[in-house]
């Protein structure tokens, strides 16, 4: 599953009720107007592995984020809330109070499902409830699609300009900035991810996805081209429909904005479906999508199980596109559901990322990039570079320094807490399987080089915590190399050649990201054109970009996201043909 994703962009908006000041000139070597430097998941890549908090920030960081104070926030949630039961008011761990959608948003309001079922939210750090939220049945599913539809066709989405459908996303952007601290609190509670990463790379991440896509929405164009004499013909690039969008818990809003921002820039309506996990955040973003000003029934959000909403929403003869972001396995259902009626997919899918350290990298960093790639975000990120291929010359150098610097850096604990790096686990579920994977992996006979248990967080027994776990000296036929662990687990082998290297790096049913480190450039590419992945980063991993593809090969996937590619998976083409005055 995101990917990791990332993006610290600002786009210069000529609107004056909607524009807020561009950042100044990058601070980087860049010098750019607008910041282009990725920062995605880079927690500690200049930082001695000693610092007492390894997290390095962007200069221009603090100045990403909207200087609205937080009482001065709408009010659309609390009123939106007084209308009905279907909130709770909550006070997060970090003191932030707000009010907490629990409908289903159809229509652009809360509703009840159809039988009443619930969901239940739990702090993974805690393991208590936080709140419980309407399960959508079929019916619910189908009420959500008709309005979808019926929205699609009517003279309030359908007959305004695209210039105003990017105003309208420009105002989101907005909001989601101003609602940045609620977002960050609510994600970070119900999913375990640390607050200053969801603060400060998810939040930003939304924010800007949205703000590009707005960008694009008047600026997506047919063709005219020539054609024979007394002929021409056109095309012109229309909206695929109603989009079935299903996101993943990891990278909850980040997620939600990378499928909204080119599916609503393109004239879509959606429904999307939040995994049963973390159901919280996207109910919040409800609220600011109607403060916006998007029509009802232009995006609808539900909750629900998968097998049940899940099935009912992928396999609706009004859906007209999905996209999903989630397990191949799921994905191969999904997939299978769809062909039915042909719909048109978008699948980003599971993956095991190798990251290869040539004897002649910049050591220090190789090591920095290849920690943060895979233990960030709790391990639980689908590009994540759980593969470690070292050449055997600096095998021996290069394992004592990454265990030193996973000592330093991923502590573990609270995602409140400032020093945390490493929060629990999404869900129990989550925990077992990556625990299960590591005693596979002793049971292989893999050299267990650090963690291996879970952890006991403040000495109340609960939470979902696992110790960061290293596997050294493992082979090719073991499970713990060729199988998605999804957590904070990595396996280190070596290599002799750059063919061996590729070779390995090759071996695996998935194709969705990997790293190379070297200072040699010619090989730097060489190696990138031979692997078989979707993406490939050299000497960095994990900072994608929203003007760049991201996406899969192989089982890891069907399509791309973000960049004018995004677009691409939610338009389609129409030929006109004007006779201009043949006679027959």
């Amino acid at each position: 599953m995101l990917s990791s994703p990332p993006l610290r962009l600002r786009i210069a908006r000529n609107s004056s009720s909607l524009a807020k000041p561009l950042l100044s000139t990058c601070s980087f070597p860049c010098r750019s107007r607008f910041c282009d430097t990725p920062l995605i998941r880079q927690r500690h890549l200049n930082l001695d592995p000693h610092a007492k908090r390894p997290r390095q920030r962007h200069p221009a960081a603090r100045r990403f984020f909207s200087s609205t104070p937080h009482h001065r926030q709408s009010n659309i949630v609390n009123n939106i809330a007084a209308m009905s039961d279907l909130s709770v008011e909550l006070t997060a761990p970090n003191g932030v109070k707000y009010t907490q959608p629990t409908g289903l948003f159809i229509n652009n309001e809360f509703v009840k499902s159809a039988k009443g079922e619930l969901i239940d939210s739990i702090d993974p750090a805690t393991e208590e409830k936080i709140a419980s939220v309407q399960a959508a049945e079929v019916e619910d599913i189908d009420n959500a699609v008709k309005a979808a539809h019926a929205a699609l066709r009517h003279e309030s989405w359908k007959g305004i300009s695209a210039t105003d459908r990017g105003a309208l996303m420009y105002k989101l952007a907005d909001l989601i900035e101003q609602h940045k601290e609620t977002l960050a609190t609510i994600d970070a509670w119900d999913n375990g991810k640390t607050y200053a990463d969801a603060l400060e790379i998810d939040l930003s991440e939304c924010v800007t996805v949205i703000r590009y896509y707005a960008g694009w929405a008047d600026k997506t164009y047919g063709q005219t081209i020539t054609s024979i004499p007394q002929k021409f013909a056109y095309t012109l690039r229309q909206p695929i429909g109603v989009v079935a969008q299903v996101i993943p818990w990891n990278y909850p809003l980040s997620m939600a904005t990378w499928k909204l921002g080119p599916a609503l820039a393109c004239g879509n309506t959606v429904v999307l479906k939040a995994a049963e996990q973390t159901p919280l955040s996207i109910l919040y973003l409800g609220t600011l999508i109607k403060e916006a000003g998007f029509p009802p029934g232009v995006v609808n959000f539900v909750n629900g199980l998968g097998r049940v909403a899940g099935g009912a929403l992928v396999s609706h003869p009004l859906v007209d596109k999905v996209a999903f972001t989630g397990s191949t396995a799921t994905a191969r259902a999904i997939m299978g559901e769809a062909a039915k009626t042909l719909k048109n997919i978008t699948l980003e899918t599971g993956g095991k990322s190798p990251l290869l350290v040539f004897g002649d990298a910049d050591l220090e960093q190789a090591v920095k990039w290849s920690h943060m790639g895979i233990m960030s975000n709790q391990g639980q990120i689908c590009t994540a570079t759980s593969r470690i291929l070292v050449q055997e010359d600096i095998y021996d150098e290069f394992i004592p320094k990454f265990l030193e610097t996973l000592k330093a850096t991923s502590k573990v604990g609270s995602q409140w807490d400032k020093d945390t790096y490493q929060g629990p686990q999404v869900s129990k579920v989550q925990f077992e399987r990556v625990l299960e994977y590591i005693d596979i992996g002793k049971n292989e006979g893999a050299t267990l080089a650090a963690g291996g248990e879970p952890l006991n967080i403040g000495g109340k027994g609960k939470g979902f915590f696992v110790a960061p776990t290293v596997f050294t000296n493992v082979t090719t036929s073991m499970r713990v190399w060729g199988e998605e662990i999804f957590g904070p687990v990595v396996v280190i082998a070596r290599f002799k050649t750059e063919e061996e290297a590729i070779a390995l790096a090759n071996n695996s049913q998935y194709g969705l990201g990997a790293a190379v480190f070297t200072q040699n450039v010619e090989r730097a590419h060489r190696v990138a054109s031979e692997i078989e992945a979707g993406m490939v980063w050299v000497n960095s991993t994990q900072d994608s970009d929203p003007r760049v593809p991201f996406g899969g090969v192989k089982q890891s996937g069907i399509g791309r996201e973000l960049g004018e590619a995004g677009l691409e998976a939610y338009s389609q083409i129409k030929a006109v043909h004007v006779n201009m005055g043949t006679r027959l």
